[in-house]
């Protein structure tokens, strides 16, 4: 039997006795650094047939790439998409593949945009955005002796330090041209600031980069509460995403980032940004597929999807509704018996409708009856069977008919226990 192993002691200073045994435990590395002499004959070299086989090879697969990426994408792009007009066109590419990576490349067919087009609102609402608010907060200001915000969620007005707001405008041309690296200390502590709308509007959000609304967005979400951050969608990003979309009729990768990231707030979300979208009665197609995306692609709590569901399911009727109620219908959820039952009178709306619905409508009610035909009661279910006769799709509605008569129905469940 070996013999029991002693604890060193340190020398010159008193250590604690569990400071030793536990020093005792670990191997403490060496000071002492090794120099190894190499020996030429010791070598390995790659002998000259074997180089030319690797050199071969390497040849083979760079002209595979070549072929592969085809002359058209050795182009230079004619419009950088980065929205700062210093920014070059060679990270836009590399930008436009990471963004192949979350959503595809849309294809908007020309009849559906048509059908679309005429469920929009004749008359919309005029879209308000940071820089009418703040006009017309800064002129109520000038009428009146003094100005007192009470409500947490209104808008604060403060008379400016000249040195504030030059400092903020020096902020403004930075966002404008970044595109990475750090952003200037004195924008992250916006966000913390009892008038940080108005310093936003100082900074002039529509000349923001891409990237610096990206970064914008990751900030503010994670320091507004959800009110304050529900603006800020609203005011700032939402107008940005629907004119980017409209200008290149594609979305770009760090304004889609942003999105997502604004999903870390959903109820913000729902309310600043995916309601007054469907409320403007202006979506187009293009729009509610790609803002559709970042919902599909994102987890979202039942309750605030629940909420977003049955407000849509409420409001007047435009394509994109249907879009976003199929999306929110493909997750799966739970839903609530309201819920369920505000969708179901949501279709039957349209049973005395003259107009052609579009197909994006039928999908919808094909989706919801698959998901939730369960949900349904015996009557709902005969009153869609009744729509069906009034509002038909020659592919869709046989397979709606179907799955509506083998449903078990929610009603049914409840009785057969009982007889037993």
């Amino acid at each position: 039997m070996g013999k029991a192993k002693k604890i060193k002691a340190n020398k010159g200073k008193k250590v604690p006795l569990e400071k030793q045994i536990e020093d005792d435990k670990f191997a403490k590395p060496s000071t002492r650094v090794k120099m190894r002499q190499r020996n030429d004959e010791d070598a390995e070299f790659v002998d000259s047939n074997l180089s030319q086989r690797i050199l071969e090879q390497a040849r083979l697969q760079q002209e595979e790439i070549e072929d592969d990426i085809g002359p058209a994408s050795k182009k230079p792009s004619s419009a950088p998409r980065l929205g700062a007009g210093s920014e070059e066109s060679g990270d836009e590419d590399d930008t436009d593949s990471m963004a192949g990576d979350f959503y595809e490349k849309i294809e908007v067919d020309e009849e559906d945009e048509r059908a679309l087009e005429m469920f929009m609102s004749a008359n919309p609402a005029p879209r308000r955005t940071l820089a009418d608010i703040i006009m017309d907060k800064v002129t109520e200001k000038q009428t009146e002796l003094q100005t007192q915000c009470s409500d947490v969620g209104s808008l604060q007005i403060q008379e400016l330090d000249p040195r504030v707001k030059q400092m903020y405008e020096g902020v403004r041309d930075v966002l404008a041209k970044y595109r990475s690296g750090k952003l200037p200390k004195a924008f992250k502590i916006v966000p913390n600031l009892r008038n940080w709308e108005q310093i936003l509007y100082v900074t002039d959000p529509s000349r923001w980069s891409a990237a610096a609304m990206y970064q914008a967005t990751r900030i503010f979400t994670s320091n507004l509460s959800e009110k304050m951050a529900q603006r800020f969608f609203n005011l700032v990003l939402f107008p940005r995403v629907r004119d980017d979309i409209a200008e290149y009729k594609r979305l770009n990768f760090h304004l889609y980032q942003a999105l997502r990231k604004a999903l870390f707030k959903p109820g913000a979300f729902m309310k600043g940004l995916l309601l007054p979208l469907c409320e403007s009665g202006t979506c187009t197609l293009r729009e509610a597929i790609i803002i559709g995306s970042v919902v599909a692609r994102n987890s979202i709590p039942v309750l605030h999807s629940s909420a977003a569901i049955l407000k849509i399911a409420e409001m007047d009727y435009n394509g994109a509704n249907s879009i976003f109620m199929r999306i929110f219908f493909d997750k799966k959820y739970a839903l609530p018996y309201r819920v369920v039952d505000a969708v179901v009178f949501h279709f039957l709306r349209f049973q005395r409708d003259r107009r052609e619905l579009p197909v994006l409508w039928h999908q919808a009610l094909l989706t919801f009856v698959q998901r939730y035909k369960g949900d349904v009661s015996t009557e709902q279910r005969e009153l869609l069977l009744e729509l069906l006769r009034h509002q038909s799709h020659t592919t869709i509605t046989p397979e709606i008919r179907r799955e509506l008569q083998h449903a078990n129905c929610r009603d049914v469940e409840m009785v057969e226990p009982m007889t037993q």
